[in-house]
């Protein structure tokens, strides 16, 4: 394990013990609404800034884009992506599947990135060219080669201004030929399991950069594709991502393009 994978997993465990530390005095944190039907809660911030001051302590060079505290800019071309809680719905409600998830950017390119599961302690881990761990445990992406008999994963829409009636409709689409559709609603996750073949694949619309950044490495470290909905790479511009091995992406990307603008 690199001195730089090390801190990110120190920093995802130092989170993940506040994130368990709490779960028994859920009705007494302090929640707020920082858009429609998206929270935060006092376990995000201190999450964060657990996680912040263990990678500044190392790395006080480098920047960070965090989900709360927003973009730290520093000298080092170095910027790591955290998301303190992934699922914060889920946390609050005590639905037991939420992780956190933190990246690492070298000039632009990706190039680490830890999901960690502190519920069921599970880890994800990525190096570029190192390949994915799950507890250490080498994964790979399904061999699955078609839709038919495949598990996806999936978001549901819910901020303002995506199109449901265009989601729904593709929805419609991938129930008819898949062996079944899954919303859990923590994106890092949802990556992480396409990496270690739970699902064969996954696509939603409007992520942020710091819900799919370390995803992205897992699940290209574990031999996985993932594009934007045309098939490109837009994805962290447009936060629109379809993730898979390549034979299902492609079924995907054909589903996709007639279904969503």
């Amino acid at each position: 394990m690199s001195a730089l994978l090390n801190t990110a997993v120190s920093a995802a465990y130092a989170a993940g013990e506040i994130i368990l530390r709490n779960i028994q005095r859920l009705d007494s944190i302090k929640i707020s609404e920082k858009g429609k039907n998206e929270f935060v809660s006092e376990v995000d911030q201190k999450a964060e800034e657990k996680i912040l001051s263990i990678i500044s302590k190392k790395y006080p060079n480098d920047s960070v884009l965090a989900e709360e505290s927003g973009l730290s800019k520093a000298s080092s071309d170095n910027q790591w992506l955290i998301d303190p809680l992934d699922g914060t719905t889920n946390y609050i409600h005590s639905f037991p599947h939420y992780a956190v998830s933190i990246a690492l950017q070298k000039d632009k390119e990706l190039v680490l990135g830890v999901v960690y599961d502190p519920f069921k302690q599970e880890l994800f881990t990525a190096e570029k060219g190192q390949g994915a761990l799950l507890n250490n445990h080498k994964i790979r992406v399904s061999q699955r080669t078609n839709i038919e008999g495949a598990l996806l994963g999936t978001g549901i829409p819910f901020r303002e201004g995506q199109d449901v009636e265009q989601y729904i409709e593709t929805l419609r689409s991938f129930i008819k030929e898949s062996a079944g559709i899954r919303r859990a609603g923590a994106a890092a996750l949802d990556l992480a399991y396409v990496a270690s073949a739970r699902l064969d694949g996954f696509w939603e619309t409007k992520l942020q950069p710091w819900d799919i950044a370390a995803g992205i490495v897992i699940v290209r470290e574990a031999g996985g594709l993932i594009t934007d909905l045309e098939g490109g790479e837009n994805y962290f511009d447009t936060g629109n991502i379809v993730t898979a091995n390549v034979k299902i992406l492609k079924s995907m990307l054909k589903h996709l393009r007639k279904k969503i603008t």
